[in-house]
């Protein structure tokens, strides 16, 4: 036992298995090569989507693609993927719009290191084997919610109306519209501004959707917002546009981290990282996936990938910019564009940097309506149909899982969204188990004697835990009473509706439980109490090794007649539950 527990605490201390090393980079010249193609196009990608989810999440345009880069080559270096690329996301997005709506723009650089060192502890305790428990209609719903709460916060921008803050976005969104319609055309007899940006979503979206069918190389959301700003240009299109932007990285600075501050942010850092781990995890998943079934083998290392996601953000929030994850589609479109280490990564953010240092002039005039667009796109094909379908058709409790996930992830907070969709899917999960728990009265083997109807023997299977305990008791209890046992009762498909004889010795037989938790185990040593009581002498047959200490710990030996009233074998146990059924009197 201690050298268990020794061999567990120098696994925790040991964090070389954390850390970069050689074997992470190949750089022969076909592989390089590969990267380099691969980094090149991820980057291209995501240029307009850094853009856009600085801009939707509240903080700015420049902050977006300061993550990009720091915190692409961040969590490139120091990850658990090789094929992970990580940077600003919508679902980052959509937790920060509110954070930044209550307490100011100056407060996200504290949020963002408060969030990076919980996700780094998080990979130092090697906790990232927790995402694993979480349900598959859980996920898609968390996903289908933050997909309609993007596309709803782009609405504004869509219609050249500022975004209200305090408000759900939905509600956003109407009233949005409304101000939009309501505002008339302006006083020279032009279009309204609406029309114009309108006219900018539509044409970003018609490129995004149809540009891939004709020539599938080209980037369709950069070809389709560079479009829209030459357009807008060309006929002077009075749309709002995304203005200055830095022509250097900012210098790091670190924010005030006084005890106020921290206490009042604690709550929203603890919602970041927690979204932040979620997501990086599931992207890192998907990408490992995504590799096997093309024939590669891609590294994930759950642990190190939050370590990575940690220093990420913490290098982000020092930069000045938002707290990053791993980015499900930028890592899809580095698969699918033959990357095969984490230089690919690297590469796709240097990209984003010479953007910075080199093109931040033509960056500026992008219509705010055209990243609207994209991210319009972007969030119908964050989750597709066919995957609503299949969980809507799955099974009716992970349909409801599904659908209530998603409702409250757009009605009333992400981080509320998984817990009550956890909640909703355990409740579903222990009620099957309690419902596959039964207890069966069967015939003793062998010649039958007489006197064998005095002996009860109960065959318990399933899980004895709380969420069944209490039937079986009552189903156990019932026989023993003499009471009416109904059809599909303790004793299964054999028992019919009739009055039960009440018995002199009962057996459990235990050999057949799965799962005996600390409910379970008192329920049954009760019942071992109460028959004793009543002077029904019990047999225990075949007590698990792993159910043992615990069986032992809530008393159930000392409720017994006797020490030797415990049974291996179950021949044996009839023949002394026979011993003490009384001789029958003779007239």
């Amino acid at each position: 036992m201690r050298a268990r527990l020794t061999a567990a605490v120098r696994e925790r201390v040991d964090i070389r298995d954390l850390m970069p090393s050689r074997a992470d980079y190949d750089l022969r010249p076909r592989t390089l090569r590969s990267d380099l193609l691969a980094g090149i196009t991820v980057g291209v990608v995501a240029l307009p989507l850094a853009l856009a989810f600085g801009v939707s999440s509240g903080v700015g345009p420049a902050a977006g693609l300061v993550t990009a880069v720091v915190a692409g080559i961040v969590a490139a270096v120091f990850g658990g993927s090789n094929l992970q690329v990580s940077g600003p996301t919508g679902a980052m997005a959509v937790v920060l719009a509110p954070i930044v709506a209550q307490h100011g723009v100056g407060s996200v650089a504290l949020v963002t290191l408060l969030a990076g060192a919980l996700v780094l502890g998080c990979g130092l305790l090697r906790l990232g084997r927790v995402v694993t428990y979480i349900p598959w209609p859980v996920v898609e719903g968390f996903t289908l919610g933050i997909a309609a709460i993007i596309f709803l916060q782009q609405v504004p921008a869509a219609v050249g109306i500022a975004a209200e803050t305090g408000h759900n976005t939905l509600v956003t969104a109407v009233r949005s519209v409304g101000t939009a319609i309501g505002s008339g055309s302006p006083a020279d007899g032009g279009l309204p501004t609406w029309v114009w940006t309108l006219g900018v979503v539509g044409v970003v979206a018609a490129v995004m959707l149809l540009l891939p069918r004709v020539a599938g190389a080209l980037p369709a959301s950069l070809v389709a917002v560079a479009l829209v700003t030459l357009l807008a240009g060309l006929f002077d299109a009075p749309v709002p546009r995304i203005g200055a932007l830095p022509g250097s990285l900012p210098v790091p600075v670190l924010p005030d981290a006084t005890p106020d501050a921290v206490r009042d942010l604690v709550g929203a850092a603890v919602a970041v990282a927690a979204l932040a781990a979620i997501e990086s995890l599931l992207s890192a998943r998907v990408a490992a996936t995504m590799s096997g079934a093309q024939g590669r083998t891609a590294t994930y290392h759950p642990d190190r990938e939050l370590v990575g996601q940690g220093f990420a953000s913490l290098a982000s929030g020092v930069f000045g910019g938002i707290p990053a994850t791993g980015a499900i589609a930028r890592t899809a479109v580095n698969v699918r564009s033959g990357a095969r280490t984490r230089l690919a990564a690297v590469v796709h953010a240097l990209v984003i940097l010479a953007v910075i240092y080199l093109a931040t002039g033509p960056v500026g005039h992008i219509p705010l309506a055209a990243l609207a667009g994209v991210l319009m796109v972007t969030s119908f094909r964050m989750i597709g149909a066919s995957t609503i379908r299949s969980v809507l058709t799955s099974t009716w409790p992970d349909a409801l899982t599904f659908v209530v996930t998603a409702v409250i992830t757009v009605a009333f907070d992400l981080i509320d969204a998984v817990q009550i969709g956890l909640l909703v899917a355990a409740f579903f999960a222990l009620k099957a188990v309690a419902g596959a728990a039964a207890v069966h009265r069967e015939p003793l083997p062998g010649v039958a004697h007489e006197g064998d109807e005095r002996i009860a023997l109960f065959r318990l299977e399933g899980a004895m835990f709380f969420g069944a305990s209490d039937r079986i008791l009552s189903e156990v209890t019932a026989i023993t009473h003499g009471e009416r046992a109904g059809p599909g009762g303790a004793g299964g498909p054999e028992d019919e509706p009739c009055l039960r004889e009440p018995v002199d010795v009962v057996i459990l037989w235990l050999s057949h439980l799965q799962l005996v938790d600390a409910t379970g185990a008192r329920a049954l040593a009760d019942l071992v109490l109460e028959l004793e009581q009543r002077d029904v002498t019990v047999l225990v047959k075949g007590i698990q090794p792993q159910h043992r200490k615990l069986l032992e710990a809530v008393g159930l030996n000392r409720m017994l007649a006797h020490e030797s009233h415990l049974f291996t074998d179950l021949p044996a146990a009839v023949e002394h539950a026979r011993a003490h059924v009384p001789a029958p009197l003779t007239a």
